[in-house]
């Protein structure tokens, strides 16, 4: 590897992570003083995003811009709602954003930001870097992956070599087994929407 090659910054994995969760990440931090080096959100349930990968029904899309053409878009997982927002630096996703009729099931992946309000409640939304419109059953599969993700970071929160989970349970007052009944919940909506699925296609056979 040549050392313009070692300059390259390598791309974060983008992580999973369920709308409830994201929303309640508050803290962020850099691992050094660079000023290249990435932002990350710190998850309650102790792993660090620099980079999120989110699938869920876009509901509505809204240009919130005053001189320039700037979209936002609410985006609903089983857990919560997540908001996403681009304009002239996310020219894709702005597109898509613009030409997609709602609802619809996409996937994201961007990076999260957070913003603090007046009264000092810190926001956290997704700046896109892709927004691509999937089918239900990658919406499905996503799901079953991210409640298997979070539970596996759950699982994982307290042990000594986790310096994130440490770092989660300084930050944030909150129950993780909370995140757990989210993650059994998320999966249990699936087993719902599959028999009601099953109960309209056995009405349909039926009156045929």
């Amino acid at each position: 590897m040549s050392a313009q090659d070692e300059s390259v910054p390598t791309r974060e994995v983008a992580r999973r992570v369920f709308a409830r969760e994201f929303n309640d990440a508050s803290y962020t931090f850099k691992e050094s003083d660079d000023d290249r080096a990435p932002l990350y959100l710190l998850l309650p349930t102790g792993e660090r995003a620099n980079r999120v990968f989110v699938v869920g029904t876009l509901t509505e899309t809204e240009d919130v811009g005053e001189d320039s053409e700037y979209w936002r878009g609410r985006i609903v997982d089983p857990t919560g709602t997540f908001f996403v927002y681009a304009g002239q630096y996310q020219p894709e996703a702005a597109s898509t954003l613009r030409e997609l009729e709602s609802p619809a099931y996409v996937s994201i992946v961007g990076k999260p930001r957070t913003y603090e309000t007046d009264d000092g409640t810190v926001n956290v939304s997704l700046r896109p870097e892709s927004i691509t419109e999937v089918d239900d059953d990658t919406r499905d599969r996503w799901v079953t992956e991210t409640a298997q993700q979070t539970l596996e970071r759950i699982e994982h929160a307290d042990d000594e070599a986790n310096e994130y989970g440490r770092m989660a349970a300084e930050q944030y007052e909150l129950d993780l087994e909370s995140y757990k009944t989210m993650a059994l919940s998320a999966l249990e909506s699936l087993d719902e929407e599959s028999d009601v699925d099953a109960d309209a296609d056995a009405g349909t056979h039926e009156s045929i």
